[in-house]
């Protein structure tokens, strides 16, 4: 099992602790006791921006879950980026789950799109996207899609086009959460069902399939 390590606060949450740590630090120095309501700020922030390390399963098929949440829809739908048809797997993460994202599979990056309009399967309204186009060395092509929320903070993405990245491996983080959409091949087996909670870069959420080629029949000789 591979595993991925990181600080355990998220390197992104560092400049929100600080901007409340350091008046909190001023404010017990002047008034003591005072200063508890913005330490108590400082650990929620803590717990909000945590980043355990994940266990990536040895399964080189398998399609792990890009982020923590929940599965709230399963679909055929068109993947306006390929335009292709799709199997979409819709995750909706809370704003108590971890924020970092994680690779659903290994591959190269191979396009981004910023700013894009699509209805996410599962949501009502058609919102703007951020997405990730990933492809294997089989040529599977898995999109990656992130609503953008405009109130928050834009989502991160470390990995750029051209790159390759690991299966599971962390690759963006997502600012208090929000709602993501895993497009895969049609064909895949989906291995979660919607009600289920997924962690980031351990729980299988697919597995893609590939038609195996049959070994040419050995030649029949001709009776002499």
């Amino acid at each position: 099992m591979l595993s991925y390590r990181y600080p355990l606060i998220a390197r992104e949450g560092w400049s929100w602790i600080a901007a409340i740590a350091i008046p909190a630090a001023i404010v017990y120095l002047l008034y003591g006791l005072a200063s508890l309501p913005l330490w108590a700020l400082v650990l929620l922030l803590l717990f909000l921006f945590r980043d355990p390390a994940r266990k990536v399963p040895a399964v080189p098929l398998g399609i792990v879950s890009p982020v923590d949440g929940k599965v709230v829809a399963i679909d055929t739908v068109h993947d306006t980026y390929l335009g292709r048809q799709a199997l979409s797997i819709s995750v909706k993460m809370g704003i108590t789950n971890v924020y970092s994202a994680h690779s659903p599979m290994e591959g190269k990056v191979m396009e981004q799109w910023l700013d894009a309009p699509r209805k996410i399967a599962g949501m009502d309204e058609e919102v703007t996207t951020y997405a990730q186009w990933i492809q294997s060395d089989e040529d599977d092509d898995v999109v990656l899609v992130v609503e953008v929320n405009p109130h928050l903070p834009r989502p991160q993405c470390y990995a750029q086009s051209g790159e390759r990245i690991g299966q599971g491996q962390r690759c963006g983080f997502i600012h208090f959460g929000s709602h993501v959409e895993v497009l895969i091949p049609m064909g895949s087996r989906i291995d979660a069902s919607v009600g289920d909670n997924v962690l980031a870069g351990t729980d299988i959420i697919a597995t893609l399939v590939h038609a195996k080629v049959m070994p040419p029949k050995p030649a029949q000789l001709a009776p002499g």
